[in-house]
């Protein structure tokens, strides 16, 4: 039984699962817009976020946590903290929009576009 389980599973087992949650959040930080399906656009907006809030004050320990995040990948890291920390600020949250793109052309999977705002 599932009852009380939150997230989706993918039909992947848990690492692979968060491995590619945490490749989608490091595509949506570099490139700033990625075409995915509308699931896994729900999945990792909160992720998104929750780094996007940590970024906005670039301490040593968030800087630490962020690179923990992403096993030391250098790129996403710079980007949040020197790019999107700044530019959201002032922002409460809401950082990235979900924009429905329609069916996929091979198996009629629903397409969605995650974008910072």
């Amino acid at each position: 039984m599932r009852h009380r389980n939150a997230g989706k599973v993918f039909d992947r087992v848990k690492a692979p699962r968060e491995a590619m949650l945490k490749s989608l959040v490091g595509s949506v930080v570099i490139h700033e817009k990625i075409q995915t399906t509308e699931a896994k656009a729900k999945a990792i907006k909160p992720l998104v976020e929750k780094l996007v809030t940590r970024s906005m004050d670039p301490s040593l320990a968030n800087r630490r946590y962020l690179l923990s995040y992403f096993k030391g990948q250098e790129l996403p890291v710079k980007k949040l903290l020197e790019v999107l920390g700044p530019r959201f600020k002032s922002r409460k949250g809401g950082y990235c929009r979900i924009t429905k793109v329609g069916p996929r052309k091979g198996d009629g999977g629903e397409m969605a576009q995650i974008e910072f705002v």
